[in-house]
C-alpha cells in the first residue's frame, strides 16, 4: 500500500495508527486503518485480517499445547564397532552349602534356618551325611555369621573350575571375583572391581569369548530333608550375563546350566537411552542402601549420599530398596545386600527377613526408574550332550574321576557375540523447541503475513503510544501547571504596580515623559524577573 503524503500526514505523530498502518509488513493492516471514511471495502478487510488472527492464535495454542505435553519417540538402530567390552558372568552352584563343611554348630544356629531342621533331628541329619552324631559335651558357639558360614561352606572356584579360556588364551580362579548373593557364594568374570581392566573381545563367534569347564560336585549336595523353601531340588549352575555396573540379581534373572552338556550362548549388546522428566521418567542419581531409620518414602527410590557410589542402575536400586525395607522391619541386612546394617543371624533370617523380602518381591513394592543409560545383553542357548565316551575317558584319567561321575557332574558353558553389531534403543524428544518455533514462523507467514522483524515493529509502535500517550499526557499536564504559575504571577505584579501608582505623588526630575502603556509593561514583565525589577523601579 502506498504511504500517504501531504501536509495532514506530515503533522501526524509516529503513535498514530495510520500512520503505523501504512509502513507495518503485517498484511492487510493499511486496508483496514488507510485514509478516508468507513467502506464496506475496510469492512471486508478487517473482518478478514480479525479470522486470520484468530486461526493463527488458535494454532499457536494448539502447538504450544502439544509442546507442553512432551511427548517422545522411541528409536531403533544398529550400529557396528571394532570392539565390544565383554559382559560380566556370574556363576553359582545351585547348591548353596557343601554337606562335608558342615558341622554341629552350623547345624545348631543354620539348620531351622536352611533346612527346616529341629534340634532333635539333627543326629539323623548327621547320620544323613555320614558324620558322627555330637558328642554329649557339645557347646554351640555364642555368636555365628552367616556370610562366614557360606564363605567356608560353600563351593569354591578351585574345586569346581576344571578349565577355563578367553579368546584361546588360559584364564582361572584370579580371574573371577568373589560375591554374595540370595544363592550363596557366587563368582563373577571379568567383574571390572578394584580398577581391573575389562576385556575386550575383537571378533563374534564361538571361540572368541569365555569357554569354562565346571564340575558341579553333586556329592556335595545336602540332603533334602524337608521341603523347604531355600531346598533346592536341581543340580548344575546359574549364570547372569549382565554389564558391569548393574550388580547380579541371579536367583531372579539367571538361566540354568545341566551337567552332561556343553551350552552356546550367544549374546548381542543392546544399548538403551532414556530420557528424564518431563519427557521419560528415568533417573541417574546413585543409590543409598544404608538404612535409614525414619525415611519419609521407604520403598521410594534411593537419595543421594556423600560419599563415592555405585552408578545407578535398575538392578541396583531394587537391591538398596530391598536392603532398605528389610533393615526397617528386621533391623539387619541379608548377607547379599549392600551397607552398613548388620548381617541377620540365622533365626532373624527365618523369622523376619526371608518372610518380609518375599512379600516385599510379591507386591513388587519398589518403584525403581529406568536408568538414563543402561547396557543389557540379549542370549540365544543352545547346546549339545557331552562328553562323549572317549572324551569321558580321557576326563575321567585326567582329572582322577570315575567315568560315571564326569558324565553326571561335568559341564561346558561357551559365552561369545553373536557379532560386533549392537543395537541402540534411544528416547528422542518427539517435539523440539526449534519445531515449536518453526511450526508458529509458518503459521505466523501462512495466516498474517508477518515475520520476527514484524513483532518488532508492534513493539517498537506500542513504545511510541506510550511515549506519546502516556507520558506525553504527564508532560503537558506538567507544561500547563508551570505556564499557569507564570500566568498568574503576571497579574500578581501588574496589580502591584497599579497600586503604586495610585499611591505614591509623582516626583518631576525633569521633562515629564508619557506614561508607559500596559502592553509594554507586559512584554517586559514576561522577559525576566530581572527586567520586571527594573521596570518597577522606573
Amino acid at each position: 500500500m502506498k504511504t500517504p503524503s501531504g501536509p495532514e500526514e506530515a503533522r501526524r505523530p509516529a503513535s498514530d495508527i495510520r500512520v503505523f498502518a501504512s509502513s507495518c509488513t503485517l498484511h492487510g493492516l493499511g486496508h483496514v486503518f488507510g485514509p478516508g471514511r468507513l467502506t464496506p471495502r475496510r469492512g471486508l478487510w478487517a473482518v478478514a485480517v480479525l479470522l486470520s488472527l484468530a486461526a493463527f492464535l488458535y494454532q499457536v495454542e494448539e502447538r504450544v499445547r502439544y509442546y507442553g505435553e512432551f511427548h517422545h519417540e522411541t528409536a531403533l538402530d544398529e550400529r557396528e564397532s571394532h570392539q565390544l567390552t565383554f559382559p560380566a558372568v556370574t556363576l553359582c552352584n545351585v547348591n548353596p552349602l557343601r554337606r562335608s563343611r558342615l558341622t554341629p554348630n552350623d547345624l545348631h544356629w543354620a539348620g531351622p534356618a536352611l533346612l527346616g531342621l529341629e534340634p532333635a533331628e539333627h543326629a539323623a541329619f548327621l547320620r544323613a551325611l555320614g558324620r558322627p552324631p555330637t558328642s554329649p559335651g557339645f557347646m554351640p558357639s555364642p555368636t555365628f555369621d552367616m556370610a562366614r558360614l557360606y564363605a567356608r561352606a560353600g563351593h569354591t572356584l578351585e574345586d569346581m573350575l576344571l578349565d577355563c579360556r578367553y579368546r584361546g588364551q588360559p584364564c582361572g580362579p584370579e580371574n573371577f571375583t568373589t560375591i554374595f548373593t540370595r544363592m550363596g557364594q557366587c563368582y563373577t568374570f571379568n567383574s571390572g572391581t578394584n580398577g581391573a581392566e575389562l576385556l575386550t573381545t575383537p571378533k563374534g563367534g564361538a571361540g572368541n569369548g569365555l569357554e569354562v569347564m565346571l564340575d558341579v560336585q553333586e556329592d556335595e549336595y545336602l540332603p533334602v530333608w524337608k521341603d523347604v523353601e531355600e531346598t533346592p531340588f536341581e543340580v548344575g549352575i546359574r549364570v547372569q550375563i549382565h554389564s558391569q555396573e548393574e550388580p547380579p540379581i541371579i536367583d531372579q534373572l539367571g538361566f540354568g546350566v545341566a551337567p552332561g552338556y556343553q551350552t552356546f550362548v550367544s549374546c548381542q549388546k543392546q544399548q538403551l537411552s532414556f530420557l528424564p522428566a518431563p519427557w521419560g521418567d528415568c533417573s541417574s542419581r546413585s543409590q543409598d542402601p544404608d538404612f535409614d531409620s525414619e525415611p519419609s518414602d521407604p520403598l521410594g527410590p534411593p537419595g543421594p549420599t556423600p560419599g563415592p557410589r555405585p552408578p545407578y542402575s535398575l538392578m541396583g536400586c531394587r537391591l538398596a530398596c530391598e536392603t532398605r525395607y528389610v533393615a526397617r522391619k528386621c533391623g539387619c541386612r541379608m548377607m547379599h545386600m549392600p551397607g552398613g546394617a548388620p548381617v541377620c543371624s540365622p533365626q532373624q533370617y527365618k523369622d523376619c527377613a526371608n518372610p518380609a523380602l518375599d512379600a516385599m518381591l510379591r507386591k513388587d513394592a519398589c518403584t525403581c526408574p529406568n536408568p538414563c543409560a543402561s547396557t543389557r545383553y540379549a542370549k540365544e542357548l543352545s547346546m549339545v550332550r557331552m562328553p562323549s565316551r572317549p572324551a569321558t575317558r580321557y576326563l575321567a584319567r585326567k582329572y582322577n574321576r570315575s567315568e560315571a561321575y564326569i558324565a553326571d557332574n561335568v559341564l561346558v558353558l561357551d559365552i561369545f557375540f553373536e557379532a560386533l553389531n549392537y543395537e541402540t534403543v534411544e528416547q528422542k524428544k518427539a517435539y523440539e523447541v526449534s519445531e515449536l518455533l518453526g511450526d508458529i514462523g509458518g503459521q505466523m507467514g501462512l495466516f498474517i503475513g508477518a515475520s520476527l522483524l514484524t513483532i518488532l515493529e508492534i513493539l517498537d509502535y506500542l513504545c511510541e503510544v506510550f511515549r506519546d500517550r502516556v507520558l506525553g499526557y504527564f508532560w503537558n499536564r506538567k507544561r500547563s501547571q508551570k505556564h499557569s504559575q507564570k500566568h498568574s504571577s503576571t497579574n500578581l505584579l501588574q496589580e502591584g504596580m497599579g497600586s503604586h501608582r495610585n499611591e505614591v505623588p509623582h516626583l518631576s526630575l525633569g521633562p515629564s515623559r508619557p506614561p508607559t502603556p500596559p502592553c509594554a509593561v507586559t512584554r517586559t514583565l514576561s522577559a525576566s524577573h530581572r527586567t520586571c525589577y527594573l521596570v518597577t523601579r522606573l
